[in-house]
């Protein structure tokens, strides 16, 4: 038998190599400072990926906080909606005007400052209310003409003391004198169009549409959402739309709200509705409650 070698024994120590003697000058000073180079970029190298560490868990932090945010918010609009202290009549709209969506949509949450702009009955603003919670507040802009025509809802909605975030008033369409950068959302909710509407006899006056969008703009927080909802007129429809038809084609109430300092961000189709007849008005009987509306969210820059 071939005996195997102890592998403590088996390479004979006069046959390893040499230690290599380094001596003082050049040779030996390019190597330490090579070393030095090398451990230096290796110290770099190691608080890089130290740092980008950090960067990525902040980011995944980030991200984190801002879909809990996003949850609490949802979860916030779906509580206000189940509020029982909300009337038997709005809660049977709930389902073709779907105000869960359009709010999550719109990104309200609790503690907001928001403007419900020509807040008519007051729908909507029972909802903000509900969602910003006690330490929120509603703005509910309404001018004369729309007091006079919905006299009765609004002094229902408002009766005994009954939602004390919203707070109401009044002002004609060019006399807005708002606060500036005050609030984190303003709504204009099936009302956009009636920039365009007049009715002089009932005390609705011709409406500066870039003062009002102006005013608005400097009255909402830097960041804030302008959140819109309106009857779709056909695309290309004129303007007068809005006096004829209570209606407004997309694209011309986008142009001139970004003309306004608006950024365009995102919309929704949730309210669409191809079925939809646009040459008729939306207050007729046959297509009212079943128009086709666009929701389309801006944002003032930050």
């Amino acid at each position: 038998m071939i005996p195997l070698p102890d592998a403590r024994t088996s390479v004979a120590a006069n046959h390893l190599p040499a230690p290599v003697a380094i001596r003082k000058g050049p040779v030996r000073t390019a190597l330490r400072n090579q070393l030095d180079c090398d451990g230096s970029k290796q110290k770099q190298e190691s608080r890089g990926a130290i740092m980008k560490g950090f960067t990525v868990a902040g980011v995944a932090l980030a991200l984190i906080l801002s879909a809990a945010t996003a949850a609490a918010a949802d979860d916030a609009i779906h509580m206000a909606l189940a509020n029982p202290a909300r009337p038997a009549a709005d809660r049977d709209t709930d389902s073709r005007r779907k105000p869960e969506t359009v709010l999550g949509f719109f990104a309200i949450e609790p503690g907001m400052t928001v403007l419900d702009m020509y807040s008519g009955g007051g729908y909507y603003a029972e909802i903000l209310a509900y969602t910003v919670g006690a330490d929120g507040k509603v703005w509910a802009h309404n001018n004369q003409p729309y007091l006079n025509w919905l006299k009765d809802p609004i002094a229902a909605r408002y009766a005994d003391g009954r939602l004390d975030q919203v707070k109401r008033f009044t002002a004609e369409n060019n006399e807005l004198d708002l606060p500036a950068a005050t609030f984190d959302a303003v709504t204009m909710i099936l009302c956009y169009h009636d920039i365009y509407h007049v009715d002089e006899k009932n005390g609705w006056t011709k409406i500066d549409g870039p003062a009002l969008l102006g005013e608005i703009h400097q009255a909402m927080k830097p960041g804030a959402v302008l959140g819109v909802v309106d009857h779709a007129a056909a695309p290309g429809a004129p303007a007068e739309s809005g006096e004829t038809l209570h209606r407004i084609d997309p694209a011309l109430a986008k142009k001139e709200i970004v003309a306004a300092g608006f950024v365009f961000e995102a919309q929704s189709n949730a309210l669409r509705a191809s079925d939809d007849d646009a040459s008729k008005s939306s207050f007729d009987e046959s297509v009212r409650g079943k128009t086709d509306r666009f929701i389309y969210r801006f944002r003032k820059p930050e």
